[in-house]
């Protein structure tokens, strides 16, 4: 059993690693800006939080053996979160990642194709911009998990496959649900087979 902070514990791929995390026995403190929206688990303790304040976060992340970051990539300071791990002395990090940089073919990044949504470019790019900031730290024990392109609601099956930096697809497009994305995340808490790397899941 680990004690976990999780920040962004109330949104949609938080409350799914919530959940896992709980059904696996590990105790909680889950962060989100309206704790009154966390459901209520075993071994899960809801707590007011604000990714951006390192010193605040510093506090509520202390004593913890992990944080996961479940955070959208704009408007999340990942400078503060780091700095928060540093103060706390939590040097393991995971991180909910983006597909976005995920290689299509070797050097091509989803990210640079042509039939890219353009809503979805802004978020995207700064989850890039994220991987490369953790690429460059090498005193926290960060891993970066980036879903497939299609990432949406959906069956917990246990079935999925892993890659490191190649977009996963299949006769069925490229996808992956927050519930099995949510097991992957945690076997990597569990395992930590992927230390200071970016890896991927998908069906």
């Amino acid at each position: 059993m680990a004690k976990v902070a999780l920040i962004g514990a109330s949104g949609n791929v938080g409350t799914r690693l919530l959940k896992e995390l709980s059904d696996r026995g590990h105790e909680v403190t889950a962060i989100a800006r309206s704790p009154e929206k966390i459901a209520a688990l075993p071994g899960v303790t809801p707590v007011a939080g604000d990714a951006n304040d390192a010193q605040s976060l510093a506090a509520l992340i202390h004593g913890h053996d992990a944080v996961i970051s479940a955070t959208r990539f704009v408007g999340t300071d990942f400078d503060a979160i780091a700095k928060a791990l540093r103060q706390a002395g939590v040097f393991r990090w995971l991180v909910v990642g983006g597909a976005a940089s995920l290689e299509v073919a070797p050097g091509k990044r989803l990210l640079d194709q042509p039939e890219f949504p353009e809503a979805y470019r802004p978020e995207a790019t700064r989850g890039a911009e994220v991987l490369d900031q953790l690429r460059g730290i090498e005193d926290l024990e960060w891993t970066f998990l980036s879903p497939s392109a299609l990432f949406v609601p959906g069956a917990r099956t246990g079935k999925f496959r892993l890659a490191k930096n190649e977009l996963l697809t299949s006769a069925d497009g490229s996808s992956i649900s927050y519930e099995d994305y949510a097991i992957a995340m945690v076997d990597e808490l569990e395992s930590g087979r992927h230390i200071r790397q970016r890896f991927t899941v998908g069906y």
